[in-house]
């Protein structure tokens, strides 16, 4: 169970036996060198201060290295962060700063050190990014590429979605598209407004997960130029769970809001359109656009008894010398 939502019982208290071990500490005992990146969603939270213990930390389950945030989630332009188990704050005076980049380069950076001091030894990396979790925030050319592009709304681009699924071989060309739920509001409903609104929550979040997709390009560059591309298995998943509905029926500017109980306001979300994506909003996109997303499932993340809520998906790409 998530740190946040731990129960007494075993198998949901969020403490990991000593019995069992990660494959980074299987890899590690076994030659490998380890780093993990960005998210670390596995300590406790009365073990999440600086004064430890540090045993659930990434550095005490087999990862010689970790930079990244110790949370499910994390602001991208003034994050909480870790060296190892050191609280760090690199985004100080530094008014360019922005969360993925900065793992990145420490990736890129860790990866090449590593094998110029000692090319015979294999590493592994695991980088898990705060995108494309909210808060959805990235600078606005990466937003400014998806304008307009979601205006038909997410029933339209859900059956597009659909259609191109069947067209590529993702699914079956005989499969049937799950129902649209009853509780969602279709796009046609809409008043103006939202439909600017919601448009623009979704271009944000495209925005996002295209910059983060570009900086894992950029950590595969670099494993290129060291010549060891060929020789490596990268597996790449997309999502954590599957696509989320924390937004509300609304949409949010601040998800704290909804984590808390407290009713969407879209007037003050309109008034907030042009800081969505930036360090003064914490915004999520309304639960349309998660079950679009979840295309040809039902149900969103959070909702375990649906396949729309736990499918990512995932590519495995394997060199002929891995």
């Amino acid at each position: 169970m998530v740190m946040e939502a731990v129960s007494g019982y075993p198998g949901y208290n969020e403490m990991m036996p000593k019995s069992t071990a990660t494959i980074a500490e299987i890899l590690k005992l076994n030659g490998y060198n380890t780093a993990a990146f960005g998210k670390w969603h596995q300590v406790p939270m009365w073990e999440s201060s600086v004064a430890g213990p540090f045993d659930h930390r990434a550095t005490g389950m087999g990862f010689e290295y970790f930079y990244g945030f110790v949370a499910g989630m994390t602001q991208q332009y003034t994050p909480n962060l870790y060296e190892n188990t050191t609280p760090i704050e690199p985004y100080f005076n530094n008014k360019n700063y922005y969360l993925t980049t900065d793992l990145a380069d420490k990736a890129i950076t860790w990866i090449r050190y590593q094998h110029s001091v000692a090319p015979q030894k294999p590493f592994f990396v695991y980088f898990a990014p705060g995108a494309a979790h909210a808060p959805h925030q990235v600078p606005k050319e990466w937003i400014e590429q998806y304008k307009g592009k979601f205006d038909q709304g997410w029933n339209v681009y859900r059956q597009e979605t659909f259609e191109r699924q069947k067209k590529l071989g993702v699914i079956p060309a005989d499969t049937k598209l799950t129902p649209w739920p009853t509780f969602v509001a279709s796009w046609d409903s809409l008043s103006v407004d939202q439909k600017r609104l919601y448009a623009r929550e979704m271009e944000v979040f495209a925005g996002f997960l295209t910059e983060a997709d570009h900086e894992i390009g950029r950590i595969t560059d670099a494993i290129d130029q060291i010549g060891e591309l060929d020789n490596t298995l990268i597996i790449y998943i997309a999502g954590d769970n599957g696509a989320s509905p924390e937004g509300g029926l609304e949409g949010t500017a601040n998800e704290d809001q909804f984590l808390n109980g407290i009713p969407a306001n879209p007037q003050h979300e309109l008034k907030m359109i042009d800081q969505l994506g930036g360090p003064y909003a914490f915004n999520n996109y309304p639960v349309g656009w998660a079950w679009a997303s979840n295309t040809p499932f039902r149900w969103t993340k959070q909702v375990a008894s649906h396949l729309g809520g736990i499918t990512n998906g995932m590519v495995i790409s394997c060199g002929p010398g891995a």
